[in-house]
């Protein structure tokens, strides 16, 4: 009988690890997302290296419970990352707003690497308005007796930012409408119509941003919401990432080549957690692996010492 029970014990111990062991190899769809201070990081962000999707790679990092996120133009503060809508919402400490115009070309403005370009861009409700640029900025090269493109983006433009109170420090507001009378303090564009905001570039000595909340309808500049309005996407087909989480795994991808992996746990896949092990992203063994194979092991030895065999 005590051999019985021995037996009974080895083999239900087994048992007990295998099921541990499927649980911990099968993966954790949760693996990769993080939090910084009061936002969330999920897909395709991600502050580990090979989480997330490749396109946002050295993008975000989370400094004493902030969120920044770092490109070519300069590092912003993450105030918010809206997955529903696909937008993350930036500060940049020296733009100008209603109540303070911050000259002496010290704004970051917005560009982003060439191969970023398909993934991130402000969205078309964004507008910028580049302040104190010169005559000789690209702004009002090649379009005689007009200043283009500058013009209202989503109801917000310069008309309405003059009337803020931190023009009344700069003193008067330069409203022209020719080149004879010089450029004026403050040009509104969208992003799409000049594909980057480079205060170097463009001549200009500050900028201010702004976004709208539509349907939410505000009574003047005061109300606006001063900040960059971002706009994320992933490029391609996203059916990757979905069969991945849909089978246990976190989406992420080899920080070598940046193809898309699938993390399950003690393994990665190119497809998903439920495929056979891809040759090149082979499993590599644990701690739960040697106990699982030691006890199977010797619940063999006992059944066959028990049995006389």
């Amino acid at each position: 009988m005590a051999h019985i029970l021995t037996v009974v014990f080895f083999i239900t111990t087994f048992q007990t690890l295998s099921v541990l062991h499927g649980v911990y190899s099968h993966g954790d769809a949760h693996k990769c997302r993080s939090y910084c201070g009061n936002l969330t990081v999920d897909y395709p962000f991600a502050i580990q290296s090979g989480c997330g999707h490749s396109g946002y790679r050295d993008l975000l990092f989370c400094i004493n419970d902030v969120l920044m996120l770092h490109i070519s133009s300069g590092s912003y503060r993450v105030l918010d990352i809206d997955y529903a809508y696909e937008s993350l919402t930036l500060d940049d400490p020296h733009m100008s707003t209603c109540s303070s115009i911050v000259f002496g070309h010290r704004g970051n403005g917005f560009v982003v690497e060439r191969w970023r370009e398909p993934y991130l861009n402000p969205t078309a409700d964004n507008v910028f308005m580049l302040l104190g640029c010169t005559a000789e900025s690209p702004l009002f090269q090649g379009f005689p007796g007009k200043h283009l493109p500058c013009r209202n983006v989503s109801g917000m433009g310069c008309e309405e930012y003059y009337g803020c109170p931190g023009w009344d420090i700069i003193g008067p507001k330069k409203v022209r409408v020719v080149y004879g009378s010089g450029p004026p303090d403050c040009c509104a564009v969208s992003f799409e119509a000049i594909k980057a905001i480079n205060l170097t570039k463009l001549s200009c000595q500050g900028y201010s941003s702004a976004y709208s909340l539509a349907p939410l309808r505000v009574d003047g500049p005061h109300g606006w919401s001063y900040g960059i309005r971002v706009k994320y996407s992933v490029e391609g087909d996203d059916s990757f990432c979905k069969a991945c989480e849909a089978t246990g795994g976190s989406c992420g991808y080899d920080v070598n080549d940046f193809s898309s992996l699938c993390m399950c746990g003690s393994w990665n896949s190119t497809s998903n957690c439920d495929s056979v092990h891809s040759a090149s992203h082979r499993r590599t063994w644990s701690l739960m692996d040697a106990l699982t194979g030691l006890v199977e092991c010797i619940a063999i030895w006992k059944l066959s010492a028990t049995l006389g065999l």
